[in-house]
Formats: C-alpha cells, sequence, structure tokens
C-alpha cells in the first residue's frame, strides 16, 4: 500500500527559490513533481511580484501546459492576443508555434500566483517570439539561438 502523505504537498509548507533576472523577471517558485514522485508530468508553483513575469512569451513545440491561477490577477498574453486573468482560472496553452506562445504578465500592484502543470516529454523545441529565439532542449542538452542563424544539414560533412 502506497504512503499518501508522499503524495501530497501543501503549497504553504513548500520552500520558494527566488529567481530574478535584468528588470523585468522575477519570481519565487519551486517544482512540485520531484517532491510529490511525479512521472509524466511536471507540477511547479510560481509567485510573481508586482511588475514582473517569470518567463520570456514562447511556444512548445512538445510539451502542453496549463496554468491555475491561485491569487492575483495578470495579463496572459497568448499568440496575438491579451486578456484579464484573475484566481480561479485555468488556461490551456497547447502544442504549436508563435500562435501559441503565452506569458503570465504581473500587471498589477499585488502578487500573483499561479499553479502550472506540464507534460514532461524527453525532448522539446521552444520558439521565443519577442527575442526571435529558438531552443532545443533534452536530457544533458541545452541550445538557444536566433532564428536566422541556421546552417544545412550537410554543413562541413562533405
Amino acid at each position: 500500500m502506497a504512503v499518501i502523505d508522499e503524495r501530497v504537498v501543501n503549497i504553504d509548507d513548500v520552500k520558494l527559490e527566488h529567481f530574478e533576472k535584468g528588470d523585468q523577471f522575477a519570481s519565487d517558485g519551486v517544482r512540485i513533481g520531484p517532491l510529490i514522485g511525479a512521472r509524466d508530468l511536471g507540477y511547479s508553483y510560481d509567485v510573481v511580484p508586482p511588475g514582473k513575469r517569470s518567463c520570456p512569451f514562447h511556444s512548445h513545440r512538445a510539451e502542453e501546459e496549463m496554468f491555475f491561477i491561485v491569487r492575483g490577477s495578470g495579463t496572459l498574453r497568448y499568440g496575438d492576443e491579451t486578456r484579464r486573468i484573475r484566481a480561479g482560472d485555468v488556461i490551456c496553452c497547447p502544442t504549436g508555434g508563435p500562435e501559441t506562445a503565452h506569458q503570465i504578465v504581473n500587471d498589477t500592484d499585488a502578487e500573483l500566483a499561479y499553479l502550472s502543470v506540464s507534460t514532461m516529454m524527453p525532448a522539446d523545441i521552444c520558439e521565443y517570439p519577442d527575442s526571435d529565439k529558438v531552443g532545443g532542449f533534452a536530457a544533458g542538452f541545452r541550445h538557444v539561438t536566433r532564428r536566422g542563424q541556421h546552417l544545412d544539414y550537410w554543413t562541413d560533412e562533405i
């Protein structure tokens, strides 16, 4: 019989790690999945301070994400659109290109907290429309480059 306490965590009891990059990006967050033994889904909890965002505007070619707004409000950037979001909202971000790019922005004067759930694929390609970058990610591999820096498959092979 499995011990249920090893599969349950309360967000009020987890230790958050602070992240900050430049003037736009900051959050206090934790990857919950490893704490509760998740295998195929990634779980994270983020608290974004006023005027910040936790990550760049991006899309995934392999991983689907879902966000649940726990408290606060802000703006969701999704593709070419924006909309107000608030506590209780569930947001679906399926795989795709720039049309599914997404970002949660805390443009209020109070904290914005959300839970994210994502499929844990062995590899993913992310696109960053604001900075015209593309990144490839897999176990032990992380490469980000500008979209225009393309090499032909056969470069330096023949």
